[in-house]
C-alpha cells in the first residue's frame, strides 16, 4: 500500500517521538507499505520555520534529506492534485477546516491512489476513503 505522510506524521517519524502512535508506526515498519512524503510538507516546513525558527530548527532541505535517506519517498506535486481539491466534502455536521497545507496533501493522496496516514481529527471529517487516522 502506498502511504502519503501528513506533515506532523513525518516530524514525528524522523524524531522517534513519542507523539507517533502505535498504528502508524506498524504501518511504517510494514515492508509491503511505500512510504512517502510530500512536497507540500516540505513547503509547509519552512514557511513555519521562518515564521518561528526556534520551535522549528531545522530546514526543510534538511527534512527532505533525512526523510530520504530514512527510506522515505519524496511524491512531487502535479496539477491533477490541484483539481481534486473542488470535489473535496465534508458532512455540514463536522466543524470547519481551513489549514490549505492539509488540503492540498489530502487531494495529492487521491489523486496518486494513496492513503493518506494523519493524527489530525479535523481531517477525517472529510468524505473520502483513502484516510488513515491514527490516535
Amino acid at each position: 500500500m502506498d502511504i502519503l505522510f501528513d506533515t506532523h506524521i513525518l516530524l514525528w517519524a524522523l524524531a522517534g517521538s513519542e507523539k507517533l502512535p502505535e498504528k502508524a508506526r506498524r504501518i511504517i515498519s510494514d515492508n509491503d507499505n511505500s512510504i512517502y512524503f510530500s512536497v507540500i510538507s516540505l513547503w509547509e516546513i519552512e514557511i513555519k520555520r521562518l515564521k518561528n525558527p526556534v520551535s522549528l530548527p531545522f530546514t526543510a532541505q534538511k527534512i527532505c534529506d533525512y526523510s530520504i535517506r530514512s527510506g522515505y519517498k519524496l511524491l512531487e506535486l502535479n496539477d491533477r492534485s490541484i483539481y481534486h481539491l473542488s470535489e473535496l466534502r465534508r458532512p455540514e455536521n463536522e466543524p470547519s477546516h481551513k489549514d490549505p497545507f492539509d488540503k492540498m496533501l489530502l487531494c495529492q493522496a487521491i489523486s496518486e491512489n494513496m492513503k493518506f496516514l494523519t493524527h489530525d481529527s479535523l481531517i477525517k471529517g472529510y468524505d473520502c476513503n483513502n484516510i488513515i487516522f491514527v490516535q
